[in-house]
């Protein structure tokens, strides 16, 4: 098949999610179009198509940590302003569409309409990944009127929708779009399995001076993503265990003058040291503000072996079973306690690391799932 895939801008977690497919839709001998704005390099393999925007401000579909003015949120844009996008979208797709099969657009927001408007001008098949980030602001209050109704009807006709859980699905999507189940793919995000294991740690701590058992908080330092809650917790068992936060943010120096001696923070770290220090951390643990929708790194954690304590919610019970990891209620000396309760008992530990790789084996495999994608793509040509 030769597949467009197209979003919003670069991205985080959903963009890498993007990434992957790409690269083993290529591997796959499928032929890639792969389109965003401020594509840069892009997927080698693919043919990279650089979406060029009117305006020096990136629609975003949640701030980034230090967005500055650089950024808008489509949720929060009027009419007028999220239709001033359309064309910038909706040119690049046009001018290669005639070559493409199926359509994958990333996100419900204007980057599905634009997908939408280009697919049904020329009888093309599109699907939507719909990450929860699109659709959540909706739940709460936010989106012009004019512009959900146009997201919504993106949904409604395409083809299919994949969401990462049924947390997505069930509580995000369906309460607000009456599509069946049958509309639906879950598809979880995947993980490197190379690079997340637990054997891939040399020369880890003797980079970062690390001794004994400590605890891994990835992720950036922002409200959202729940460090200050993680600090709090280190009160439960900073006498057995350092915790490590990776990821930068403007709260870090206010974290780091609350945890004091119990914490170190990192800072940005390259993707590489990133995946040894999850794969060598005895625990990972995870407090966000808001319920997570999928959650990239409980995938990780489990590829490297890495038992994980984390908040109950959302999607994250669909990633960490008991076998694997504790979730618990959400306050901080709830989740310290179970920390604390998990670093004095390592057999316990142990099984769960060893549940942790098998299950990434059996349900993360980027090749299984992409695979999944292809002959799900395949029964709409």
């Amino acid at each position: 098949m030769n597949i467009a895939i197209l979003l919003l801008n670069k991205g985080r977690g959903s963009g890498e999610v993007a990434r992957e497919h790409a690269r083993h839709l290529l591997k796959l001998g499928h032929k890639v179009y792969f389109m965003h704005p401020a594509i840069g390099e892009g997927i080698s393999g693919a043919v990279n198509i650089d979406i060029e925007l009117h305006t020096e401000i990136t629609p975003v579909h949640e701030y980034l940590p230090a967005a500055g003015d650089t950024q808008k949120q489509v949720a929060r844009m009027n009419h007028e302003e999220m239709l001033s996008y359309l064309p910038d979208y909706e040119g690049a797709l046009q001018s290669i569409i005639g070559d493409v099969d199926i359509v994958i657009g990333h996100h419900a927001n204007l980057s599905a309409v634009a997908v939408h408007n280009v697919c049904k001008r020329n009888d093309k098949p599109y699907v939507i990944f719909a990450h929860g980030t699109g659709i959540e602001p909706r739940h709460h209050g936010m989106w012009d009127d004019k512009n959900w109704d146009m997201i919504k009807t993106a949904l409604l006709e395409a083809k299919g929708v994949l969401v990462t859980t049924d947390y997505v699905r069930d509580e995000l999507i369906k309460p607000l779009i009456n599509l069946k189940d049958d509309n639906f793919l879950v598809l979880p995000c995947g993980v490197d399995l190379e690079d997340f294991r637990p054997e891939n740690t040399e020369g880890i701590r003797e980079k970062y001076n690390l001794e004994g058992d400590y605890v891994i908080c990835p992720g950036a330092l922002m409200a959202s993503k729940g460090p200050q809650n993680v600090v709090e917790a280190s009160k439960e068992y900073s006498d057995l265990a350092l915790t490590i936060f990776i990821g930068a943010g403007d709260m870090q120096q206010e974290l780091e003058e609350q945890a004091g001696n119990r914490a170190r923070f990192l800072g940005f770290v390259s993707s590489e040291d990133k995946a040894k220090l999850i794969n060598e951390a005895t625990l990972l643990v995870a407090a966000p503000e808001k319920q997570e929708h999928f959650g990239i790194i409980y995938a990780e954690a489990l590829a490297g072996g890495t038992p994980c304590v984390a908040y109950e919610g959302g999607g994250v019970g669909s990633i960490i079973t008991p076998m694997e990891g504790i979730l618990t209620e959400r306050n901080p000396k709830a989740l310290g306690e179970r920390v604390n309760f998990l670093l004095q008992n390592i057999g316990q530990r142990k099984q769960m690391g060893r549940s942790c790789r098998f299950r990434a084996e059996q349900n993360y495999d980027y090749h299984k799932l992409v695979k999944k994608l292809v002959e799900w793509m395949e029964r709409m040509m």
